[in-house]
């Protein structure tokens, strides 16, 4: 009988181990082979796109330029002749890119140049595979609908600080014969419209900063997922010329009616690339505060909440006992009354009911009295008065200002700022810096379709927690 117990020396152990550690594959790259097709992901425009007839046979993959890029947002390497470098190394990250060879950094730049509107297809794609997942996650959350604007800093030299600083020490030069010169404002003025190595490469202020950038609006859901990300290139202001707006001398302004013109097209395209999609609430900053953005949030695109905060620059005709806010007034000492509900039905008009702020619950029951020293009313109940939201949308948009529920719902707000830093930052959105429109947009498409792969993994593995971290993925 033959003996089992086979004794291993020293060396075959270490043979053994350097097998394994070779051949073994990372859980991350398991993950993406496992759940993920990209046959699935990738329209077949893209393929015939990609594959056409150009006299000679295409020496890479499609999937495989799709994977390399996947992997360098993934991974977070922010040029792409590091990261070839890094696959010329490693053999595994090569192997799953299917590359027989590292091919060079140019191929990766004309993919992304010459098929950026193929790869905002897939990138639509997957939004559309990963809603029904977002749904599940939280339905609640996922009904959320959140947009702002961001700026893609371009790799041009008038982004270098040295570049502000001489224009505004040439000024000061004349200032010194003239004490009230604003040097600054000056220098601003100063400053070219475009920048000089593209001329569509335009100045903006963005973050408190003067900048020249690719701007662009992000859309996310309550989730942080992201939605949509809307490339305002020369397509894009062809397509809506009301976007373009003219420079004026406050740079805050200039930043104002862009963001707020930006708001109809960028919803339009959105609703008319997903028509299934549909959201009840919508959450914007103070920029979106017009009263023509209400009635079209809900007449045109159906939503049924607008947390917006009111612009201090735009004047409200509240009446003289409703504050700024909307919410009524005690008429003797001005208090503001209590929110105490929302009611209406099919055949009548949603109203908010507010009663006095010393009207008190009876203990155990559900009745009310009015504590009040000094009454302004002979009912027992105290004074009571109903606000129509659909008589003042900007007022009453659907949840009324200034209460609790107000606080918590707009507090989410915050997620999309954190989702455009995720985008830009570990996923390398921006910080592949390019002077060129078409590959700055690849590269903030590639990092949303990044982070729409690590929803789909994270769903997969039943990890709902790593749905918005890829780098948490990695390290599971």
């Amino acid at each position: 009988m033959q003996n089992k117990n086979v004794q291993m020396s020293l060396f075959d152990t270490y043979k053994d181990v350097c097998s394994k550690m070779e051949n073994a594959k990372s859980e991350f790259i398991q993950m993406l082979e496992a759940y993920i097709n990209l046959k699935d992901i990738i329209p077949l425009k893209f393929y015939w796109a990609f594959y056409r007839n150009l006299g000679r046979k295409r020496e890479y993959t499609l999937e495989s330029f799709i994977k390399f890029c996947i992997l360098q947002d993934a991974i977070g390497i922010s040029q792409d002749k590091t990261m070839l470098t890094v696959l010329k190394l490693s053999d595994e990250l090569r192997d799953y890119c299917e590359f027989d060879k590292v091919p060079d950094a140019s191929k990766i730049t004309r993919l992304k140049q010459h098929f950026v509107h193929y790869i905002e297809m897939m990138f639509d794609s997957l939004v559309e595979i990963t809603e029904p997942i977002c749904r599940e996650l939280d339905a609640k959350k996922s009904d959320y609908l959140m947009y702002d604007t961001t700026g893609i800093l371009a790799n041009v030299a008038e982004n270098n600080p040295k570049f502000l600083n001489t224009k505004i020490n040439n000024v000061k030069k004349y200032a010194k014969k003239n004490p009230n010169l604003n040097a600054h404002a000056m220098a601003y003025a100063a400053m070219p419209e475009t920048a000089a190595a593209n001329p569509f490469v335009k100045q903006q202020y963005i973050n408190g900063h003067f900048c020249y950038a690719h701007k662009a609006g992000i859309l996310t859901n309550g989730l942080g997922i992201i939605r949509d990300i809307a490339f305002f290139d020369d397509r894009f202001k062809n397509r809506h010329p009301e976007l373009v707006s003219k420079k004026t001398d406050n740079p805050e302004l200039d930043k104002e009616i862009a963001d707020s013109v930006s708001l109809k097209p960028v919803l339009s395209d959105f609703f008319e690339a997903h028509p299934t999609f549909s959201y009840k609430t919508f959450l914007g900053d103070s920029s979106f505060d017009k009263y023509d953005h209400y009635t079209m949030l809900k007449r045109e695109f159906h939503f049924e909440r607008m947390a917006i905060p009111l612009n201090s620059r735009n004047p409200s005709d509240s009446h003289k006992n409703f504050d700024e806010k909307g919410t009524p007034l005690c008429p003797l000492d001005k208090t503001p009354f209590t929110y105490i509900g929302k009611s209406g039905g099919e055949n009548r008009s949603t109203r908010f009911k507010w009663v006095c702020h010393k009207s008190e619950i009876v203990p155990k029951s559900s009745k009310r009295i009015c504590t009040c020293e000094t009454p302004c009313t002979d009912s027992s109940y105290g004074r009571c008065v109903y606000t129509y939201p659909d008589k003042d949308l900007r007022l009453y948009p659907g949840i009324p200002r200034g209460t609790e529920h107000w606080a918590n719902l707009y507090k989410h707000r915050t997620l999309i700022e954190r989702t455009i830093n995720i985008l830009k930052d570990p996923l390398c959105g921006e910080n592949l810096k390019s002077y060129s429109a078409p590959t700055a947009k690849a590269n903030l498409l590639f990092a949303g379709i990044t982070q729409l792969i690590g929803v789909v993994l994270a769903h997969a593995i039943h990890e709902p927690k790593l749905c918005k971290s890829v780098r948490k993925l990695i390290a599971v």
